[in-house]
């Protein structure tokens, strides 16, 4: 009777607060009814957090590529093909001022190098969008490119002015966009000038570099370049001529009129040719 009487003044006890006294009324309830207590059911495996120190740099990445991109995603692609774009001006020795869009030929001769050593990079597209800049920089960055072992495609979008003819015809096939112009003048000096036969001189025999260099890549002669680039007229406040696309193409200047997807097809060309031995003109 007493044991009776003690089991149902504990049933009709309200429930504690405390989980755990709720747990042992819920067994004793069981033993009384002859049940064994219900199993626990084991909680899921919390999710490991990143450390704060992979969090933070995660977030750094995310807003890098958002500031310098303007997109959260850049599409990741293994490639034996290296790109190595050249915009705005060509800086040399001298640094322009900083609200000019620059390349600085310091930064794109280590890479050049380096895509020269990879055995993974089978070829190179140089694309172009640039209106020139120092003379030498220029000059440096187009024996490079012509000096590569492995296919180069040139590519020119938008423009490719002055000193970035010699680049744009310094690969194994060069390609101009439809509506991309380049212009062809003397080279001209800035700040103090000297007075004397020496200086004409020293500019006469940098301005026979750079056209002996475009006649050995391209197929334009030196006197035809000579005579578009002393052209008078055709340029408000200069001597020169701006060609545009299918013209650089019919005066030998550039091998062929394409894009991006024509550029990338003739470079696979010509490395197919390099795997089986054969020789790629430069």
């Amino acid at each position: 009777m007493n044991s009776n009487r003690q089991s149902s003044n504990f049933l009709n006890r309200p429930p504690f607060s405390n989980p755990a006294q709720n747990e042992t009324k819920q067994d004793l309830l069981s033993s009384l009814q002859g049940q064994d207590p219900p199993a626990e059911t084991p909680a899921p495996p919390a999710e490991p957090e990143a450390p704060p120190a992979v969090q933070d740099d995660q977030k750094k990445k995310l807003l890098d590529s958002i500031s310098q991109l303007g997109q959260t995603n850049v599409p990741q692609l293994e490639s034996n093909i290296y790109c190595m774009s050249i915009i705005g001006q060509v800086e040399g020795h001298i640094q322009l001022p900083p609200q000019n869009k620059t390349t600085k030929y310091e930064h794109l001769i280590p890479q050049l190098v380096a895509a020269e050593q990879n055995k993974k990079i089978e070829g190179v597209l140089v694309v172009l969008n640039t209106v020139g800049g120092d003379v030498e920089a220029g000059l440096a960055i187009a024996e490079m490119v012509a000096s590569l072992s492995k296919p180069v495609v040139t590519l020119v979008l938008g423009g490719g002015h002055s000193i970035g003819v010699p680049i744009a015809v310094a690969g194994s096939y060069s390609f101009i966009a439809e509506t991309a112009t380049m212009t062809i003048h003397p080279i001209r000096l800035t700040g103090l000038v000297i007075s004397v036969p020496q200086t004409f001189e020293y500019l006469d025999k940098m301005q026979d570099r750079v056209v002996s260099f475009i006649a050995r890549h391209s197929k334009i002669s030196e006197e035809k370049f000579r005579e578009l680039m002393l052209r008078t007229g055709e340029l408000t406040r200069d001597i020169g001529t701006n060609v545009i696309g299918a013209d650089a193409v019919k005066y030998g200047l550039i091998d062929e009129v394409g894009g991006l997807g024509k550029a990338l097809q003739k470079l696979n060309e010509l490395i197919e040719k390099s795997r089986n031995g054969e020789s790629v003109l430069q």
